[in-house]
């Protein structure tokens, strides 16, 4: 009676079975297939439905309760029922700080420990398709449905905005306004930076993605570091300290609200979120190439 031991990663490649006649490492694991392999999971279509359906609840819980009271501390949600455009800032802000964070720690966290679960990791690496290729092929595909959750909410956002409140310039909390041409372009702004401010947790999740088989524990500590971040973002002594906290700056494209852009805040938001995603996706990659696969 036999045995089998599970390969560590420089022994994987060295045993790995020899390609055929034409065969072509550009051509495995194309990224039309796991787009369509991604979108078929449950996950997907839940994460998407949840993230469309929400402008419309907002809507109805606006028309419900009638127009917002002022608290007496000017907020997004004082002129949330103004315009379409207000009414997609107001989503965006409700948002942003943990329904979003959970949907991309779902499609990054998800990716590599699904396969992991399902013991079909082993068979696509067998296939064969290299180590690398196969991270990165899942980490663009990742990334880009991440990305499409991010603006969807914002999007739809606008068209239930427009059904129920109409169109026009968006109205600020601590008065003025900004008219529709140029409110466009900070709606852009806006959404970019939201993306930019995700990366963190896209990098952490898919890194907790290759080392764990369980797709629940890698979403779960994506979504864990936010929130220990915005607990330890709220401890005052630490200072300056707090300005190198991933979420310090996930509220910054609030400053495209102002009469005039203050750039200061999203662009040291970038520079964290990018330097804290390149070091978690590096260490990802290196993590996957030593990997033992026994699933």
């Amino acid at each position: 009676m036999s045995t089998t031991t599970p390969l560590n990663g420089r022994q994987a490649a060295d045993t790995a079975p020899e390609a055929g006649p034409g065969y072509d490492v550009r051509r495995t694991l194309p990224l039309r297939v796991e787009v369509v392999r991604q979108f078929r999971r449950r996950r997907t279509l839940v994460a998407f439905g949840i993230l469309l359906v929400l402008p419309w609840i907002l809507v109805a819980a606006f028309k419900l309760g009638g127009d917002p009271e002022p608290d007496g501390i000017p907020s997004l949600v004082d002129v949330a029922t103004s315009s379409a455009l207000n009414f997609a800032l107001f989503a965006l802000f409700v948002s942003v700080g943990f329904l979003l964070v959970v949907a991309v720690a779902l499609f990054c966290g998800d990716t590599v420990a699904s396969e992991a679960g399902w013991s079909s990791l082993r068979y696509l690496l067998a296939a064969p398709v290299p180590r690398a290729r196969l991270l990165r092929q899942k980490l663009i595909v990742a990334l880009g449905y991440a990305a499409v959750a991010v603006v969807s909410l914002p999007l739809m956002s606008l068209v239930a905005g427009t059904v129920a409140f109409g169109w026009g310039s968006v109205e600020l909390p601590t008065g003025g306004s900004v008219p529709v041409s140029t409110a466009l372009g900070r709606m852009g702004i806006i959404v970019g930076y939201a993306l930019i401010s995700q990366l963190v947790v896209a990098a952490l999740a898919f890194l907790l993605s290759v080392t764990t088989d369980s797709p629940l524990g890698a979403v779960g500590g994506a979504v864990g570091l936010v929130i220990v971040s915005n607990i330890l973002d709220a401890v005052t002594a630490l200072d300056d300290w707090r300005d190198f906290l991933p979420t310090h700056w996930m509220y910054s494209w609030m400053d495209a609200l102002q009469p005039q852009i203050q750039w200061t805040g999203m662009v040291k938001g970038t520079a964290i979120s990018v330097t804290y995603a390149l070091i978690l996706f590096a260490l990802a990659f290196r993590r996957f190439r030593t990997r033992d696969i026994v699933s």
